[in-house]
C-alpha cells in the first residue's frame, strides 16, 4: 500500500488499494491542490456536517456516529482557524486532509463519513458554497459603492460640467447626472449578480462520482441543511458543471469593465488638462523623482486589474471547452482563476467604494475623497460651445426646419471659433446675422443653467430630475 511521509507522520492515501507502487514525488506535488483549495475548509466542513446529519436521518449512521463526526469536524475547524492544522500534500486536497484528520480523532466513524458521496460531488458542492458566500459579500460592497455614488449625485445635482461624445464637449450636464450614469451600470451588475446566484445555489451533493449512489440518501434534506434552493437534476451534470464559475467570471469581467471606464474618467479628470476633480491624498501616490506629481494610482490599478479578470474568464472557458462528461482532473484548474477573480473583485469594489465615499477627519468634519472642482468644470462647459444644440432647438421652435437650424448654428459656432467666444458671449446682432428668427429671448437657452434645466424629463439632466432619479435609485438599492 502506498504511503507518504509528512511532518514525520506516515500518511496513507485513501485510494491506494488499486495501486502497486507509490506516486512519483513530483507527480504528487504537481497534482496536489491543497495549496490553494484549503481556503474552502469551512465550506468542506459545513458540507460534511450536513452530509453526516443526512446519513443519520436515513439510518446509514447511528446518532452516536453522527455526533462523533460533527464533534470531530468542529474540532478540526478550530485547529485550522488557530493555525494548528498540518496540511499534507500527500493527501492531495482539502477534502482528504480533513477526512484523514477526522479518522485520527474519532477512529472508524470518520471513515464512514464518505458513504454515499465522492470527492467529485464534494468539491462541486464546496465551490458552490464558497462562491455563494462570496457573492453575498460582493453584493454588500457593490451596494456600498452604489450608495456613495447616489450620495454624490444628490450633493452635485446642479453642478454643471461638460458632457462628452468622442471625448469632445457635446452638451452641458450635471456632475450628479454623470454619477447616476455610473450607478445605472452598477445596478445592472447587481441584477446580473443576483441572477447568477440563483444558478450557483443548486446542490450537486448526491451525484457521487457521476451516477448517483445506491445508498438511500435524502438529497432534499441535505439541500435544506445547506441552504440550497434545490438538488441538481442530473448526476453527470452535477459533478462536471462549471458553468456557474464561468458565469460569475463573465459577470466579474463586465463589472471590471465598468470600473475601468469609471477609472479612465477619473484619471482624465484629475489631470492638469482637465482638473475636474480632486482625489484625496489617501488614494494617490507621488513620484520618486518629480516632486509635483500626484498620481491617481487607485483608478490606474483598477483599470489594470481588469485585464487580469478578463484572462481568468478566458482561462475558464478554455478549461471547459474540451471536456467530455463527467468529471475530469482539468476541473482542478477552476479554483485559482475563481479565487483570484473573487479577491480582485472584492478589492476593487472596496477601494472604489472607499474612494467615492466620505469620512470624518481628525476634527470630526466630513470630507469626501473625490471632490468636484465646480468652477473648472463650468468653465470647460462654457468654452466648448456646449449650448449649440440648444440654439438649434430654439430655432426649430421658431419654425425653422431642423436641418436649416443645424446649418445656421454651425455658422454661428464657426464665428465663435474665429473670435474665441462662446455663443452666449456674442451680441444679439451678431447672432441675428445668421437668422432673423433669433430674438432677444435666445440668451435664456444659451446659458448653461438654462440648457440643463431644459432637459426636464425622466432620465434628463435637469437638477430637479437628477434629485428625483437619485431618490429612486436609493429606493431601489434599499427596497
Amino acid at each position: 500500500m502506498s504511503e507518504s511521509t509528512h511532518s514525520g507522520n506516515t500518511v496513507e492515501k485513501p485510494w491506494t488499494g488499486r495501486f502497486s507502487e507509490p506516486t512519483d514525488a513530483f507527480v504528487e506535488a504537481f497534482g496536489a491542490s491543497v495549496g490553494f483549495d484549503q481556503r474552502m475548509y469551512r465550506q468542506d466542513i459545513t458540507g460534511s456536517i450536513a452530509h453526516a446529519r443526512m446519513l443519520a436521518e436515513v439510518g446509514v449512521l447511528s446518532e452516536a456516529e453522527r455526533d462523533s463526526i460533527i464533534q470531530g469536524l468542529e474540532q478540526i475547524r478550530g485547529e485550522i482557524e488557530r493555525g494548528e492544522f498540518q496540511w499534507s500534500i500527500a493527501l492531495e486536497d482539502v477534502h482528504m486532509n480533513i477526512e484523514s484528520r477526522l479518522t485520527q480523532l474519532i477512529g472508524d466513524a470518520g471513515k464512514k463519513l464518505h458513504t454515499g458521496r465522492s470527492r467529485n460531488d464534494q468539491v462541486a458542492t464546496d465551490v458552490r458554497l464558497y462562491l455563494r458566500e462570496e457573492i453575498d459579500l460582493i453584493q454588500g460592497e457593490l451596494a456600498r459603492l452604489q450608495g456613495n455614488l447616489i450620495d454624490q449625485a444628490e450633493r452635485e445635482a446642479a453642478t454643471i460640467m461638460p458632457g462628452f461624445t468622442h471625448l469632445q464637449t457635446a452638451q452641458p450636464i450635471t456632475f450628479g447626472h454623470h454619477m447616476l450614469a455610473w450607478n445605472e451600470m452598477l445596478q445592472r451588475d447587481a441584477e446580473r449578480l443576483a441572477d447568477c446566484r440563483k444558478r450557483v445555489n443548486i446542490m450537486p451533493l448526491g451525484s457521487a462520482a457521476l451516477a448517483g449512489t445506491t445508498y438511500p440518501i435524502d438529497r432534499d434534506f441535505t439541500a435544506r441543511e445547506l441552504g440550497f434552493d434545490m438538488p441538481g437534476r442530473n448526476s453527470l451534470d452535477g459533478v462536471s458543471d462549471r458553468d456557474f464559475v464561468i458565469e460569475f467570471n463573465s459577470w466579474a469581467a463586465i463589472l471590471l469593465m465598468h470600473l475601468s471606464r469609471f477609472s479612465e474618467e477619473l484619471i482624465l479628470w484629475t489631470s492638469s488638462q482637465f482638473s475636474f476633480v480632486e482625489i484625496s491624498d489617501a488614494f494617490c501616490t507621488g513620484s520618486s523623482i518629480m516632486p509635483q506629481k500626484k498620481n491617481p494610482d487607485v483608478p490606474e490599478l483598477v483599470r489594470g486589474k481588469t485585464g487580469r479578470v478578463y484572462g481568468h474568464l478566458l482561462s475558464m472557458l478554455t478549461i471547459m471547452k474540451g471536456q467530455p462528461l463527467a468529471y475530469n482532473k482539468d476541473n482542478q484548474e477552476d479554483k485559482e482563476p475563481l479565487f483570484d477573480t473573487v479577491d480582485t473583485v472584492k478589492g476593487c469594489l472596496r477601494v472604489f467604494a472607499d474612494m467615492m465615499g466620505c469620512s470624518h477627519d481628525n476634527k470630526g468634519e466630513l470630507r469626501c475623497h473625490v471632490v468636484p472642482r465646480r468652477e473648472m468644470m463650468r468653465e470647460a462647459a462654457r468654452r466648448g460651445f456646449s449650448t449649440a444644440t440648444d440654439l438649434a432647438d430654439y430655432l426649430v421652435r421658431q419654425g425653422v426646419p431642423f436641418r436649416d437650424a443645424h446649418e445656421i448654428v454651425g455658422k454661428a459656432v464657426a464665428l465663435g471659433v474665429r473670435s474665441e467666444r462662446d455663443l452666449a458671449e456674442m451680441s444679439l446682432e451678431e447672432l441675428q446675422q445668421f437668422s432673423d428668427a433669433i430674438g432677444e429671448d435666445v440668451f435664456e437657452v444659451l446659458t448653461l443653467e438654462g440648457s440643463v434645466a431644459a432637459r426636464n424629463h425622466p432620465g434628463g439632466t435637469a437638477p430637479e430630475r437628477v434629485r428625483e432619479a437619485a431618490a429612486a435609485a436609493r429606493q431601489r438599492l434599499h427596497g
